[in-house]
């Protein structure tokens, strides 16, 4: 049996988990909805400590802006050297409506990916935050006794 070295997992700090989150502009929103929750692509960026994103009339905006939290996961890999990384922020999602807030965001160039009226601006203001980074394994190492009896059902 290849007995290969587990990969080591690098819990991040809070600092290098708000790095990562500027390095990308897309993550997943997920809430809790009615009686069942929902994930939510977004596009986004960081402003200040909290994440900003747009969106239109609907389950999303209605959703957010309710009592419960919020979570936004966020990941990304180098391929180059075969590591990836994860980060979730944890939170509570408010409108930005005042004026000068809705300006200050503006600058941020918060552009939707999809056509339609955007005109909402919500920011997440995160309780928790957590993330890690990690090699990926060899394809080869996920290789289960299942793998095969799976194999041998379909030939």
């Amino acid at each position: 049996m290849d007995k290969r070295a587990v990969p080591e997992i690098e819990n991040l700090d809070v600092k290098q988990c708000w790095e990562l989150l500027r390095s990308v502009s897309v993550g997943r929103l997920a809430v809790w909805a009615g009686d069942h929750p929902d994930i939510f692509p977004i596009n986004y960026k960081v402003d200040h400590g909290t994440l900003v994103f747009r969106t239109g009339e609907g389950t999303k905006l209605h959703t957010v802006l309710g009592a419960t939290p919020v979570a936004v996961e966020a990941d990304g890999v180098d391929t180059a050297s075969g590591v990836a990384w994860s980060v979730v922020l944890k939170g509570k999602a408010e409108s930005i409506k005042l004026t000068q807030d809705v300006l200050d965001t503006v600058g941020l160039l918060l552009f939707p990916w999809q056509a339609g009226r955007k005109d909402h601006f919500i920011r997440v203001v995160p309780t928790s935050m957590t993330g890690r980074r990690f090699k990926i394994t060899e394809p080869l190492t996920w290789w289960s006794p299942l793998d095969d009896a799976t194999r041998a059902g379909l030939e």
